[in-house]
């Protein structure tokens, strides 16, 4: 049935009520956490709808930063008319390419430590090859325009100091918005000190050119939730029929994945950080202090503020934000690629759909269990069943 029902030309929403959101976050290798819980949501989708089905069947725009942004184009890329991958292959993937991609450096001795700080001044850790050519040969020359289903990735330009937000829908209204899917997907995972910033330019038919000068979009927003639904509300006051006439929360399911964050540890002081020069602020004891604070900022801000905008319009349930707060040591690393770290990623992803379904408390900024709402995993089986019923009455 999900060949049949494919959404690569359906719209506009006559007999749908709902306007339906995936956002994936930022967070390198920890990308493995929302591809475990994504496999989980294909399978329950394929109890439902047949075996053919595929996530970028049942949403309307899918977002994602950095590794999110990959996973993105991963699951929403076409290949034969079809998905490129089901999710659960996004496992694997990441399994045979973040090696490569972040090979391990041992730094548990001082002059190893001594020598990756010294580095870390020189220039970025990894060169970037092994993952422009992965994303290359993965992505080849597919256009934000051939996506299945609308995507939104955002990237940060360093020449003009200003987000950039790629998408579907504006690169189907501007050629030189157009981008291939490879460089917007390189450009939102250049994360600064890690990997070296991105240069690409469009040109379209006409000869006219943009060029875009981008690192890592956790920069601006590594939690894209909020750009997805901005992107919502901007085309609900245009001709878009998908998006015309929504007017509030309770017409949007949201599905915002986390890729795990340490809340429970301290990891930084005040103490500690008055000392700080512009090196330790960069690089302190194999952690990255000034990213892992920007990312964690613009993760919880928005989460703040969604979990704030769907509990006062009543439609709480509406909203689900998975992530885990209770990463330690490697776990919470962006770029531990060892085969011991992958696999306890898996297994902090399989352990996530079974804890209870929690939110953000407002004062705290910590996740807090929900009484009475199952586990992430009935959570889950839930939205499921919403994606299929919204996706059967598009159909009717």
């Amino acid at each position: 049935m999900g060949g049949k029902f494919s959404w690569l030309k359906r719209r506009p929403r006559a007999n749908g009520r709902l306007i339906t959101v995936l956002s994936i976050d930022g967070g390198g290798v920890r990308g493995i956490i929302p591809g475990v819980i994504l496999a989980y949501l294909e399978a329950q989708l394929q109890e439902r709808d047949g075996p053919d089905s595929r996530i970028a069947d049942y949403f309307d725009i899918i977002a994602g930063t950095s590794t999110g942004g990959l996973v993105t184009a991963m699951i929403a890329a076409p290949k034969d008319n079809r998905p490129m991958y089901a999710a659960c292959d996004i496992k694997d993937f990441y399994f045979e390419n973040c090696p490569e991609i972040f090979p391990f450096k041992n730094c548990d001795n001082f002059m190893s430590k001594l020598k990756s700080s010294a580095d870390a001044v020189k220039g970025p850790k990894y060169d970037g090859d092994e993952l422009h050519s992965t994303v290359n040969k993965l992505l080849k020359g597919i256009t934000l325009s051939q996506t299945l289903t609308n995507v939104v990735i955002p990237a940060f330009d360093i020449k003009r100091l200003q987000p950039v937000i790629f998408s579907t829908i504006d690169a189907k209204k501007d050629p030189l918005k157009n981008a291939r899917l490879a460089d917007v997907c390189i450009g939102t995972s250049a994360a600064p000190t890690f990997l070296p910033a991105y240069f690409f330019e469009i040109t379209d038919k006409n000869g006219n050119t943009r060029s875009f000068d981008l690192v890592d979009g956790g920069v601006a927003a590594n939690n894209p939730t909020l750009v997805a639904l901005n992107l919502i509300k901007r085309e609900s006051l245009s001709p878009n029929e998908l998006f015309r006439g929504i007017n509030g929360t309770d017409q949007i399911l949201v599905l915002s994945l986390g890729t795990g964050t340490t809340k429970n540890e301290e990891k930084y002081s005040a103490t500690q950080a008055a000392k700080w020069g512009l090196v330790p602020w960069i690089i302190n004891n194999g952690s990255t202090p000034i990213i892992d604070i920007f990312s964690e900022a613009s993760s919880d801000i928005v989460d703040i503020h969604l979990s704030t905008l769907y509990q006062s319009s009543s439609c709480k349930k509406n909203y689900l934000r998975i992530q885990d707060d209770t990463l330690t040591g490697n776990e919470s690393s962006l770029d531990n690629a060892t085969r011991e770290n992958l696999d306890r990623l898996v297994e902090i992803g399989e352990k996530l759909l079974q804890k209870r379904v929690s939110r953000v408390n407002l004062e705290t900024g910590k996740f807090e269990e929900i009484e009475g709402e199952g586990t992430n995993g009935d959570a889950l089986k839930r939205f499921a069943n919403q994606l299929y019923e919204e996706r059967k009455r598009r159909n009717m």
